[in-house]
């Protein structure tokens, strides 16, 4: 009993061990299992980690196709462009060359046309020289009509007066020289820049720079009327041959046009663009007039429309104008000491001369036309020939000496004497029959 005992201890023992390695079997499974489950999902993660990936690398690829597919196309529309890019450089260059063909083609055309500009403008000079030639012909026919008419001319001489057979006749009195001042007026503050008589009459008009006009009866010396109106000085006058216009060149860049049986401004002329310094009325009708002013233009007006009808645009600004006897040239003296001829209807430069070393300061034409008195800053008053613009007469004394670019001389209306103010205030009267 003792053996079976102990051997029964032994197997308990045994057992007791055995369990505990059991026990210790479970744990370490235990741990197994978790580290299995553990390890298992990480697997699956790692597995859609690795899907995740792999679908990646597939869009990288499509898209790397793409991108070539692009870059190759892109390549091709370069290489297109680069032809196109080519053609056009050629284009250029082809027309560079046309270009400086016709380039050369314009310059052999400009001095073709130049040289026919100045043969055209020598047959113009020749046809002027054969004009001029018909007209002494002309002229000396109308000498002998006038010399065969003389019985004629006697007959209408009355009393010293000489009466003219046009329309709007004018009377004069053969032209004696001054010796006493008749009346001494003080007509306008701040001085007189123009000064006229009316037709066929003893009224006197002044304009000046308190910006009216005038009427004074020279046999009393007494203001007979005053125009108002004028925005600027008036520093030009004249007025139409039936009297009753007198228009005003002003300093505030227009013409004023007064009826002078009311007093009151019929017109105003605008269109200069800066102070209007002469002005004349037409010598064959009482329409139309002109104006210069200093913008370096000259303006034909209409007086019956009240409104420019040409514009001449000049190289120099002018001081003085004029109309020609048959209304049909503009006769202009200029700051640059010329004086011009141009027509009135086309507005073309007929003819200029160097009537001066400096500025022309007035324009005065003979009665019959044939002369134009010019006087200048270099205190020179010059008679041209109006056919041939030729110097027939130098006017000079000592003493006298011209005080604007406005100072106005005139002609006596028998066309025997020249009379010129002077800075000094007085005024030299030159003979020309004996000049």
């Amino acid at each position: 009993p003792w053996c079976v005992f102990v051997k029964g201890s032994e197997w308990k023992e045994k057992a007791e061990n055995l369990e505990l390695e059991l026990q210790q079997c479970y744990k370490a499974q235990s741990r197994l299992s978790e580290q299995l489950v553990v390890e298992v999902a990480e697997s699956r993660a790692s597995k859609a980690s690795l899907q995740e990936k792999e679908e990646g690398i597939t869009n990288l690829q499509t898209e790397l196709t793409q991108t070539r597919d692009e870059c190759s196309q892109l390549q091709a529309d370069l290489e297109e462009k680069i032809k196109a890019l080519e053609l056009l450089v050629r284009e250029n260059h082809q027309l560079k060359a046309e270009l400086e063909e016709m380039t050369n083609k314009a310059k052999n055309a400009e001095a073709e046309n130049k040289m026919l500009v100045d043969r055209w403008m020598l047959q113009k000079m020749q046809d002027a020289e054969r004009l001029n030639e018909a007209n002494a012909i002309y002229e000396e026919m109308v000498d002998r009509l006038k010399a065969s008419g003389l019985e004629k001319l006697a007959q209408q001489q009355v009393d010293g007066v000489v009466r003219r057979n046009e329309d709007g006749a004018e009377f004069f009195m053969e032209s004696t020289i001054p010796s006493i001042c008749k009346h001494r007026i003080n007509a306008h503050e701040g001085g007189c820049a123009s000064i006229l008589f009316e037709y066929n009459s003893g009224k006197l008009v002044s304009g000046g720079q308190d910006r009216t006009i005038k009427m004074w009866d020279t046999n009393t010396g007494s203001l007979s009327h005053t125009l108002y109106g004028s925005l600027g000085s008036v520093l030009d006058l004249t007025i139409t041959h039936d009297n009753r216009s007198v228009i005003a060149a002003s300093s505030s860049n227009n013409l004023y046009v007064w009826d002078v049986s009311s007093g009151r401004v019929r017109h105003t002329l605008t269109g200069h663009t800066d102070k209007v310094c002469a002005v004349d009325v037409s010598k064959v009708s009482s329409r139309h007039v002109l104006s210069a002013a200093y913008d370096r233009t000259i303006k034909v007006w209409d007086l019956n429309k009240g409104y420019c009808i040409n514009t001449i645009i000049c190289h120099s600004n002018c001081n003085a104008l004029s109309f020609s006897m048959d209304g049909q040239t503009i006769c202009s003296g200029h700051v640059d000491g010329n004086l011009r001829l141009w027509n009135i209807q086309t507005g073309k430069l007929l003819s200029e001369v160097a009537a001066h070393s400096l500025a022309v300061t007035s324009i005065s034409l003979s009665r019959n036309g044939n002369v134009v008195l010019t006087s200048g800053r270099d205190n020179l008053h010059n008679l041209f020939d109006m056919r041939s613009l030729e110097v027939c007469g130098t006017l000079r004394a000592s003493g006298n000496r011209v005080a604007s670019n406005w100072s106005r001389s005139c002609i006596s209306p028998d066309d025997n004497y020249v009379a010129a103010g002077s800075a000094d205030g007085s005024i030299s009267i030159w003979s020309i029959s004996k000049n």
